[in-house]
């Protein structure tokens, strides 16, 4: 057949640094006392933590944080203004530490308030009002156990709050630091949800929910202010995911927030403060006054008639959806950002007190909405008849038809594409590639059946859904099945390997970003602490890899068992410290595929993790992408 033009997008050829430089403004949140923004902005070539007054430009605002080995995502307002608290780890190790920054004193070096033994990390803070000046603090201190510490801020004092007894349970506690709540994980992976009493801290058990539905567990899980009830996203009565309260009295449960058709949207659960949250809650009372919900693009909920009045305001501010949401105390000033696929992230002040708003910054400002593709929500059937959502981008002011396509697979498998900004996407549809992201089965997000239909899928149908997709993109006229590329990270990486171990033939080029090459491997090298969460997840769909006639089947389904079928041109990338999936995942696949002469580019970090973050690495691999498809897709050209 005669193959088409490149389809070379006729808007501007966007720079591969425009898409993975550092944004210019990133996490905005307001002062609890609504006086003073915080914020990531590039210091010292990483992100680091801007604070600056309401009322001034960010030429006014000082950098607080002095990070020049690795860019900071999380920090936290305290109660006291003075400080301000972020997380960091080591070149991507997730070995994360809490540190305060003085505000009074910007260039005083910051203090390390959890110097935790290699292993051991933080696992979030949580203002605790119960303790003005503390944080409440979840660390493993102990290898295998995560443990609650309170940590005055000012003083670096430690006390150990809470200690888990069992390494299955986990303990909620209510609004003044006392157990309210217990959800602990039963052997056959049960979640049972009990409360505490108040005086003799006994358990009684209020429901069971489980397993395989929840694989990255009940979320969210939140303690009413009151601490009468129990709020959680939960299946029962329903192939929908609902937010549900439990009375902590009588085990009464109440629907919070439900939409027919659509699930509560938990991604935000996995990077609390960066990603739109599952809820958002009142900064005055704790209430939950919004749900996120998913859909064609991210439905939000209104749950309380004050915040109504809000959010109606926010809402007329963009044609996008409300990502973060961050207000004072009074919740007069709020502070909004929105979730949009050609005009990511722009950042809202708004007043309620006077309805007066204005922009504080856009995060990409060098990026025109006009040069950028419009991700576009696609429905198609997989071979099986199970329904599958996904996004299509395609190549702005060009032909859409027969082009060079890529399917883009996320990782997990537990979370979902959603809409929005997508700058993988972004760049291969503006070197003219059309890109489909499928939210093949297993994925969150769209129902339980969904969900539990990979169970022992892997390599199987969960395979076969991204090929119904690519097919459908060909059948549609979009791609051109000669010009077929798969790339992923974590698990897309493995689904990337795994495509092309299965299909010979089929793809013209691969990417494996950070990802799982021997399933029976990469459970083995997983932190312990990790063990009890695996249940309903990795041992539930794929299986136990010390039950010998599961390891054996985790074997035929892992690509390091498939490495002579693969002939496909492969571009893999890895990080040296990546705590999650080890380097020998990718020496395993590359030296093996280079002795038999299949062609490999092989990219290593040794500052990185489990993912690239510092921009020279995050350049550097998506030149090696764009190289990689110009050569074997035919569409592009790199810089």
């Amino acid at each position: 057949m005669n193959k088409p033009t490149s389809g070379r997008p006729t808007a501007r050829s966007i720079p591969v640094e425009e898409f993975f430089t550092d944004p210019a403004f990133a996490n905005p949140s307001i002062s609890p006392d609504g006086t003073r923004i915080a914020y990531l902005a590039p210091a010292h070539g990483r992100r680091n933590v801007w604070v600056r007054r309401v009322d001034e430009q960010h030429e006014d605002a000082v950098c607080v944080t002095h990070d020049a080995r690795r860019g900071i995502t999380t920090y936290y307002w305290p109660d006291d203004t003075r400080w301000l608290l972020y997380l960091q780890d080591t070149d991507g190790n997730e070995d994360w530490h809490l540190y305060r920054a003085d505000l009074e004193a910007p260039d005083r070096a910051p203090v390390d308030l959890t110097p935790l033994p290699p292993g051991s990390r933080v696992f979030g803070a949580d203002a605790l009002p119960s303790h003005p000046g503390s944080m409440l603090v979840a660390m493993n201190k102990r290898p295998i156990a995560i443990d609650l510490f309170r940590i005055d801020v000012a003083t670096g004092e430690t006390t150990l709050h809470h200690e888990q007894a069992d390494p299955g349970e986990s303990v909620l506690l209510d609004h003044s630091g006392e157990p309210a709540f217990a959800a602990r994980l039963a052997a056959d992976g049960t979640l049972e949800l009990s409360a505490i009493d108040r005086t003799s801290g006994e358990r009684r058990l209020l429901r069971r929910l489980g397993g395989a539905e929840y694989p990255v567990g009940v979320q969210p899980q939140l303690v009413t202010p009151d601490g009468t009830g129990l709020l959680v996203g939960a299946y029962t009565g329903s192939d929908d995911l609902r937010l549900l309260r439990l009375d902590r009295e009588t085990g009464a449960e109440t629907v919070i927030a439900a939409v027919e058709g659509h699930s509560l949207d938990i991604l935000g659960t996995m990077a609390p403060g960066v990603l739109p949250p599952t809820v958002f809650t009142s900064r005055r009372t704790g209430e939950v006054i919004a749900a996120r919900f998913v859909g064609d693009r991210p439905r939000i909920e209104v749950l309380d008639d004050r915040f109504a009045e809000v959010y109606a305001e926010l809402a007329a501010l963009s044609d996008g959806v409300l990502g973060t949401l961050s207000s004072d105390l009074s919740e007069k000033r709020w502070i909004a950002t929105f979730v949009h696929d050609r005009d990511p992230a722009v950042t809202w002040l708004y007043d309620h007190a006077t309805r007066e708003s204005r922009v504080l910054f856009r995060p990409y400002p060098h990026l025109d909405p006009a040069d950028l593709a419009a991700m576009e929500p696609v429905r198609f059937t997989a071979r099986d008849g199970l329904p599958l959502h996904g996004f299509l981008t395609l190549p702005p002011g060009t032909a859409r038809e027969a082009l060079p396509l890529v399917l883009l697979v996320h990782g997990g498998p537990w979370l979902h594409d959603t809409w929005g900004f997508h700058p993988q996407a972004q760049l291969l549809a503006n070197r003219g590639y059309a890109v489909l992201q499928v939210n093949f089965r297993g994925s969150t997000g769209y129902g339980r059946r969904h969900t539990t239909a990979a169970i022992g899928e892997f390599a199987r149908a969960m395979h076969t859904d991204l090929i119904d997709a690519a097919d459908w993109a060909v059948a549609r006229g979009h791609a051109d099945p000669a010009r077929i590329g798969i790339m992923g990270g974590s698990y897309g990486g493995y689904a990337a390997l795994m495509g092309a171990a299965l299909e010979p033939g089929y793809f013209a080029a691969a990417v494996d970003y950070v990802g799982v090459s021997d399933l029976v491997g990469f459970l083995r090298n997983l932190p312990p602490f990790t063990r009890p969460y695996n249940v309903n997840s990795w041992y539930a769909y794929v299986g136990d890899p010390d039950d010998p006639a599961a390891e054996a089947d985790m074997r035929s389904r892992s690509p390091i068992a498939m490495i002579d079928k693969i002939t496909t041109p492969l571009l893999v990338a890895q990080g040296a410290n990546d705590a999650r999936v080890v380097q020998a995942e990718a020496d395993g696949i590359v030296e093996p595929l280079r002795r038999r002469g299949v062609p490999v580019e092989h990219l290593f970090a040794a500052d990185e993790g489990h993912g690239f973050d510092n921009t020279e690495n995050q350049v550097r691999l998506h030149r090696a992408i764009e190289r990689h498809f110009a050569r074997y897709l035919g569409a592009g050209s790199p810089e």
